[in-house]
């Protein structure tokens, strides 16, 4: 009988939309190879769904707050149903910024000075010398990313908003200019790095990852092998240093402008990456050989629990 694979999606963060689009190109992958999929669009009763699915094996393609943050993982181990990517330590830590940087530059993987503050703190004056980035705790996608630029008299207007959606603490941290470098582990092997141009955009935002268009994969990179080979490092360190499992993704900044720092940072770890028809893992995946429903397989086989 065909593995029974219950493909969670959907949810009710921000991302839910990017969810829904990687979770339903996961299920038409897996059913092309045999598997028999749920499609389950996640909601408060998803305890209950899965006690009567009774699936071998839980995809989780959500992204963002409780399915990216070691929640749905709490609630997977509970059941005992097998599930993929990180466990719920790791999916907890990574999500949180602050946390992960922490964590990380313990490891000698090196991450940028920041200030975790309260919003209201943060618009009253600038927290400090501009250029820097703004960004929630505990969000993904870019959503939420402010970059206040040199010489910029004010923090944005928009942390002022009655309706910012995204918490009271956030994250201050110094803006590093230069490439955006991405880099992916599968098991235990740090995948191609790739640089990201995204010409139109101030920075690697939302419509930049997702839209059409939005960027250019530059698979590999065009950087010094030496620089190349550093970012896998990295980025396996930070996998190992993490806790994660499966498939992971770490983003950096390397500035090589001709009179720039040369440094290399890493920003993040991400535990659930994308899997839409414009995202990165996938076009690492193939690089390495790993069509993209070579690559579903291969994360659905590595489901465990007690991750």
């Amino acid at each position: 009988m065909a593995k029974h694979v219950a493909v969670l999606m959907g949810g009710w963060s921000s991302e839910r939309p990017v969810s829904l689009t990687s979770g339903n190109a996961c299920a038409d992958a897996l059913e092309e190879r045999g598997y028999r999929v749920s499609r389950v669009d996640v909601d408060r009763d998803i305890a209950k769904v899965l006690a009567e699915l009774r699936p071998d094996v839980a995809f989780n393609a959500l992204h963002g707050p409780f399915g990216e943050d070691g929640c749905i993982q709490g609630l997977l181990e509970i059941l005992q149903i097998p599930y993929t990517h990180s466990g719920v330590m790791a999916s907890s830590l990574a999500m949180n910024k602050d946390r992960a940087k922490a964590v990380m530059s313990a490891a000698g993987v090196p991450v940028v000075e920041h200030r975790i503050m309260n919003r209201a703190d943060v618009a009253r004056e600038h927290p400090m010398k501009p250029p820097y980035v703004i960004k929630p705790v505990n969000e993904g996608s870019s959503f939420g990313v402010l970059i206040v630029g040199e010489g910029e008299a004010y923090p944005p207007e928009q942390l002022y908003s009655a309706d910012w959606p995204y918490g009271e603490r956030i994250m201050v941290e110094r803006f590093v200019a230069g490439r955006e470098l991405t880099c992916a582990v599968m098991g235990d092997v740090a995948l191609g790095v790739i640089d990201i141009v995204a010409d139109k955009h101030q920075f690697y935002d939302f419509d930049a990852k997702y839209a059409p268009g939005g960027s250019k994969h530059i698979l590999p990179a065009e950087i010094s092998p030496n620089i190349y080979h550093e970012v896998q490092k990295l980025t396996l360190k930070a996998h190992e240093a993490l806790g994660c499992r499966g498939v992971s993704r770490a983003d950096f900044r390397l500035d090589d402008r001709l009179h720039g720092t040369g440094e290399l940072i890493c920003l993040e770890v991400n535990t659930q990456p994308g899997m839409t028809p414009t995202s990165l893992v996938p076009d690492m995946a193939a690089h390495a050989g790993h069509d993209f429903g070579e690559l579903v397989r291969w994360i659905v086989e590595d489901a465990s629990c007690a991750r």
